[in-house]
């Protein structure tokens, strides 16, 4: 069994700086982590490998060459190897560019039975990578999951869902992004780090999987960030005195109506 997981480096929640002439978030600094969803995703993976004899996990990720450090966190953890993916042709990309090169990674990786990623990632919020990365693979997709059983030829997941929860089982290969309630993240060895230092990555560029550039990058992204700003936020505050009368509540009452809190 083949399982590829998706780790994304994302800047730290209190270092994300975006370029204001074309709405990229700049992915330069050194304060950068991996995706915290992404780290569940690739912890469900190591669980699946350790409960199993068939198991090898590879680690892929996209971005600039420092992403590397994301998958040898990766291989310290227990993946058996590691897929970047890295080009100046990839900068801008868009989550539909995106994720047709990281459907292509997959396939680069060889045949694939299941493929996990976080939910979200941190930057971007955006929820939609890993049901393109599916529709671009033409496999079933599962999102939200919360807890997943591995068979031979199949999963059964656990979905969160509005009003609950719902378990559907699902033939293998698979696609299913996790949110944090799937496991508890965990922590390298020192033997894990001491490995990840032999192990080495691949590096692909557009043309290494078969892409043209014109499909990535700004020039194959439809959609884009047009404004980038920082909301103002507005408040009223009234402050009255209490006066032994019903004076003060009556005017409360009154400005809450007017704000239509009351109705």
């Amino acid at each position: 069994m083949h399982i590829v997981v998706f780790v994304k480096q994302v800047p730290g929640t209190e270092n994300v700086k975006m370029d204001p002439e074309t709405g990229v978030m700049i992915r330069s600094g050194k304060d950068v982590v991996i995706n915290p969803l992404d780290e569940n995703a690739l912890t469900e993976a190591i669980k699946i490998k350790n409960s199993r004899d068939d198991v090898r996990v590879t680690a892929v990720s996209m971005g600039p060459p420092t992403a590397e450090k994301a998958l040898k966190e990766a291989i310290a953890l227990g993946a058996d190897a590691g897929i970047l993916v890295s080009g100046r042709e990839f900068a801008g990309s868009d989550t539909i560019a995106t994720a047709k090169a990281l459907a292509a990674a997959v396939r680069k990786a060889g045949e694939v039975d299941i493929v996990i990623c976080g939910e979200r990632a941190t930057d971007g919020e955006t929820g939609q990578t890993a049901a393109m990365v599916a529709m671009y693979l033409d496999m079933p997709v599962q999102t939200y999951v919360s807890a997943v059983d591995v068979f031979d030829d199949k999963v059964i997941v656990k979905r969160t869902v509005e009003r609950g929860f719902e378990r559907v089982e699902v033939p293998t290969p698979v696609l299913i992004s996790v949110n944090k309630d799937i496991n508890e993240v965990g922590m390298p060895t020192l033997s894990g780090k001491l490995h990840a230092k032999t192990v080495a990555v691949d590096a692909y560029d557009a043309a290494g999987l078969g892409i043209e550039k014109c499909e990535v990058g700004l020039g194959g992204s439809p959609t884009r960030v047009v404004k980038v700003f920082s909301p103002k936020l507005a408040r009223d505050t009234i402050m009255r005195k209490a006066d032994g009368t019903t004076k003060p509540v009556e005017e409360l009452v009154e400005f809450l109506v007017k704000k239509e809190v009351l109705g």
